[in-house]
């Protein structure tokens, strides 16, 4: 089943896809904006790491795609607690010509009705790097997600230290911006 939006669709990754996930996985830019530590990585691991998805799994990995089957991103629901009802949701748009055109907002918020709508969670979480002023714009003030907390210091990048912004959704916080931008 895929998960349409207003201008993406998020469906399972693809073994076609592996190639632009490699790509965006070994591009320095994109990994001075995420979280986490990043070597290079191979097309035998990008294969090995494909292999371990499955449906089955309380980690689940999309294909974020334009309405003309153009891919550029991947987004997540992992650590799903179907027990407390949340999950941790990341997102990555590899193809920097179309950030700042919509699809970041209309995937998060794709995602987060999915999430509350259809999965009957309560609450996402996410984690976003300090330099990543975009992506903070994007959720806060976009989206609605809420500042929950940071950590200082948390990640070294280019000789800088940065702090890790803590953000959190409600399936209630989610109502205002849905109707606002008619999700």
């Amino acid at each position: 089943m895929n998960i349409i939006g207003k201008k993406v669709v998020l469906r399972a990754i693809e073994q076609e896809d592996l190639k632009s996930i490699n790509k965006w996985s070994n591009d320095p830019e994109i990994n001075y904006k995420l979280g986490g530590w990043h070597f290079p990585s191979s097309m035998q691991d990008q294969q090995k790491w494909y292999e371990n998805l499955s449906v089955k799994s309380n980690n689940q990995r999309f294909a974020i795609e334009t309405f003309k089957g153009e891919l550029i991103g991947v987004a997540n629901l992992v650590e799903i607690n179907w027990k407390d009802r949340n999950a941790f949701h990341g997102m990555l748009l590899g193809d920097s010509t179309i950030r700042g055109k919509g699809y970041g907002t209309d995937t998060v918020m794709t995602l987060a009705k999915y999430a509350f709508e259809e999965l009957g969670l309560k609450r996402l979480d996410t984690t976003i790097i300090a330099n990543n002023e975009a992506s903070l714009g994007l959720y806060m003030n976009k989206c609605g997600w809420k500042q929950e907390g940071v950590k200082k210091d948390y990640y070294f990048r280019k000789n800088a230290w940065w702090d890790m912004i803590i953000l959190g959704l409600t399936a209630s916080d989610f109502a205002e911006p849905a109707k606002a931008l008619g999700y």
